[in-house]
């Protein structure tokens, strides 16, 4: 009986039309090496699929290893009955910039836009999200009272800063913005930012309307929760941002600033920060008035 029933089911896979192998054409948006899968956002597959961004199992090392995000690849899918398997590669080019796609050192990064703002920071001077220009900026959401979580970050960036090398410093700006502005006032926030040592000459603590506060957060994908004791559930995350938009998210982790660092580096290092292209928005206070 177990061996008709086997029988049966592979005669079904067999009538599959779909099983074999298509011809497909899409953007690796990610590559997974560990547990070898690629994330392509492809067009209509004939015959397989419509339009879609969906993980693949890449068997062959051989062919996971020439996978990077960005490229633009006709790549060929063998579908098993029971997997998509990617099983041959060309890489035709690179994703588009007007899709986001922005160099981030030796590789591509799909980058996302987020909202314009005008807040306050520490020494109650404004501070105008676009006024900043071509600044590399590091972008997280703190609170003053956290019990924990807020000061381990924060003081992960403070190591950060310190280790930019001084000929980029210029061109890097760290941004904290809290999800407590009722209580976080300009006089919190210095406090907060004294007592863990941070350079504010190129970071500023951000405070302003509560709901404006709580819309960047959405724009950003941070999470926050208030708890009946008073404290705030949320993301602890570091934004990448440059020319109003992300270009990477850095979960707060062990290690996790070794690859933040080199990333800030790689992007502050670019030609055209290097050749100051735009004005120099550090001149007339950072994005002060």
């Amino acid at each position: 009986m177990l061996v008709a029933s086997f029988g049966l089911l592979s005669a079904c896979e067999a009538r599959d039309p779909a099983i074999g192998r298509h011809a497909a054409h899409g953007v690796v948006e990610d590559v997974d090496r560990e547990n070898a899968q690629v994330l392509i956002e492809h067009e209509d597959i004939e015959d397989l699929m419509p339009a879609m961004t969906m993980n693949f199992a890449v068997p062959d090392p051989q062919v996971l290893a020439r996978l990077e995000r960005g490229q633009v690849i006709d790549f060929e899918v063998d579908f098993t009955g029971r997997s998509y398997d990617v099983v041959a590669v060309e890489v035709v080019g690179e994703g588009a910039y007007e899709a986001g796609w922005r160099r981030l050192g030796d590789g591509l990064v799909r980058s996302s836009p987020v909202p314009d703002f005008e807040l306050v920071d520490q020494a109650g001077q404004t501070v105008v999200f676009s006024a900043l220009g071509d600044l590399v900026l590091l972008v997280d959401f703190i609170y003053t009272r956290c019990p924990g979580p807020c000061p381990v970050q924060t003081s992960r960036q403070v190591a950060v800063q310190r280790r930019i090398p001084d000929a980029l410093r210029g061109r890097v700006r760290f941004l904290s913005l809290s999800l407590d502005p009722e209580h976080d006032r300009p006089a919190e926030l210095l406090r907060y930012a004294t007592e863990r040592g941070a350079d504010l000459s190129s970071w500023s603590f951000l405070t302003g309307p509560r709901e404006t506060l709580a819309e960047l957060a959405r724009a950003y994908g941070v999470g926050s929760l208030r708890k009946q004791d008073g404290s705030i559930d949320h993301t602890l995350v570091t934004f990448l941002v440059h020319d109003g938009r992300v270009f990477e998210r850095y979960l707060t982790q062990p290690g996790s600033e070794e690859r933040l660092l080199a990333d800030v580096v790689a992007l502050a290092s670019a030609p055209a920060l290097a050749r100051g292209a735009r004005a120099d928005p550090m001149s007339g206070g950072v994005g002060q008035r």
